[in-house]
């Protein structure tokens, strides 16, 4: 589902050698430093997490975001629901 009056196009990941992130469908950056990007999707929150991250290209127009950096993770947390371990909730 998308954010109302966001980004609508399609939402796509590809990372190469835990060391460039390459998303598509991207909303809004909510916050950021060199251990972790929170961005909204067309597809809900997304946090990548590792080291040394730095966001190489941003377009909100066209959705694109590029990350480089050492990528330990990525995950998706679920908005509006209220269950989540640990992390997610201190993410919010």
């Amino acid at each position: 589902m998308a954010y109302e009056g966001g980004f609508t196009g399609p939402h796509h990941v590809v990372i190469e050698e835990r060391k460039s992130l390459t998303v598509s469908g991207v909303e809004d950056v909510e916050r950021f430093d060199e251990n972790s990007i929170v961005l909204s999707t067309s597809k809900g929150t997304m946090v990548v997490s590792g080291e040394n991250l730095h966001i190489e290209k941003l377009s909100l127009d066209g959705g694109d975001l590029k990350v480089e950096g050492d990528i330990d993770s990525v995950s998706y947390e679920d908005d509006g629901q209220s269950r989540g371990g640990f992390f997610s909730r201190l993410l919010r």
